[in-house]
């Protein structure tokens, strides 16, 4: 294991708890506002990222809570796949990457990417329903504009993990043979 490449997994492993971090504070952001515009729905208006969806809640308080329900469903599940990337890199090994922890903890990563990219396609399409019946949903776009990357991203991890479960097949092999 070379210092350059022990140097850049470390740097990696700070810029996703990085990431791990702002996903968590928009998630926590995103729930609060919810719950407090519950309680007061005279400020939804004033909540956070200028999410005003009080015309929405004036017209249909149950699209409201829909779509309120399927930002905060994608926020946490989003800032769940950074903490699960987060276990693997904790428990991940360079000098012998190939193990079935690390094959199933990239597959996991990979359902849950899969699972990111098809809400956000369904939020969406909900979206794009909501918006031929008269709301105003353009703010909302900038929560699941990615959803297709994630299931592009989702195939690309799929095939990672298929790649360590076949190395961990080989390298068991060759355990066996020396």
């Amino acid at each position: 294991m070379s210092k350059r490449s022990d140097l850049v997994f470390k740097g990696l492993h700070v810029i996703v708890w990085i990431i791990f971090v702002g996903l968590s504070i928009e998630a926590g952001g995103i729930i609060v506002n919810f719950i407090y515009s519950l309680f007061k729905p005279a400020v939804i208006h004033h909540l956070y990222q200028k999410l005003d969806l009080s015309e929405m809640y004036a017209r249909s308080q149950v699209a409201y809570f829909a779509m309120y329900t399927l930002l905060m469903v994608i926020a946490v599940m989003k800032a769940h796949l950074f903490y699960v990337v987060i276990k693997l890199m904790m428990n991940f090994n360079l000098a012998k990457p190939f193990n079935m922890v690390a094959v199933a903890q990239i597959t996991h990563i990979s359902y849950y990417t899969l699972s990111i990219g098809l809400m956000s396609y369904f939020a969406r399409e909900t979206t794009r329903y909501l918006q031929q019946h008269g709301f105003e949903v353009d703010k909302l776009n900038q929560f699941w504009g990615d959803g297709q990357a994630f299931i592009i991203m989702a195939a690309v991890i799929y095939v990672i993990a298929s790649i360590f479960r076949k190395g961990v097949e080989i390298q068991n092999e060759n355990d066996l043979t020396v």
